[in-house]
C-alpha cells in the first residue's frame, strides 16, 4: 500500500503538467488553511497491482480524478463531491471513494473517456464546518 500512496501522490503532483488548464498549471486550490491538490489521468497509467489495491478499473476508456485535501499542511479527511460537464453541457455526477494509506488520504472517482474532448470538472470539498467549490477544464482522451 505504501507504493500506492507514493504513486498516487506523484500523479497528483506530476501528471497535471501533461494537459493542465493554462490558467491553473499547478492544479491546486487554497482555501485558508485547506489546500486541495487534484489531477486527472487515464486509468491505464496506474500499474495493475496499484489499481487493484485502489479498486480502480484499468481501461483505455476510463479516466480517474484524484483529489487530496491538506489541512494546515497535513492530510485531512473531507467530504468530496463533484461532477463533470462535456461540451454539449451534459452534466454527470462523480462518485468519490476515500483511499487511506499510511496516513495519506486520497479521494478517487472514475469516469468514461470515449473520445478526445475537454471536460469541465466542478468539485466541492467540505472540511469541518466549511465547504469550498472550484472548477477546472481538462482535456481527456482514450489511452492506448
Amino acid at each position: 500500500m505504501r507504493r500506492l500512496a507514493m504513486f498516487l501522490f506523484s500523479l497528483c503532483l506530476a501528471l497535471p503538467v501533461l494537459a493542465a488548464d493554462a490558467a491553473k498549471p499547478e492544479r491546486k486550490e487554497v482555501f485558508g488553511d485547506v489546500t486541495v491538490h487534484y489531477s486527472v489521468f487515464n486509468s491505464t497509467f496506474v500499474q495493475p497491482a496499484t489499481a487493484q489495491a485502489a479498486n480502480l478499473v484499468r481501461s483505455k476508456e476510463q479516466g480517474v480524478i484524484n483529489v487530496t485535501v491538506l489541512k494546515a499542511g497535513k492530510p485531512g479527511v473531507a467530504a468530496v463531491s463533484g461532477s463533470y460537464t462535456d461540451l454539449t453541457s451534459r452534466q454527470t455526477p462523480l462518485t468519490f471513494r476515500q483511499v487511506t494509506d499510511q496516513g495519506a488520504v486520497y479521494y478517487l472517482a472514475q469516469f468514461p473517456v470515449k473520445q478526445q474532448e475537454t471536460l469541465t470538472f466542478s468539485i466541492t470539498v467540505g472540511s469541518g464546518e466549511t465547504s469550498n467549490s472550484f472548477s477546472f477544464n481538462q482535456e481527456v482522451f482514450p489511452g492506448e
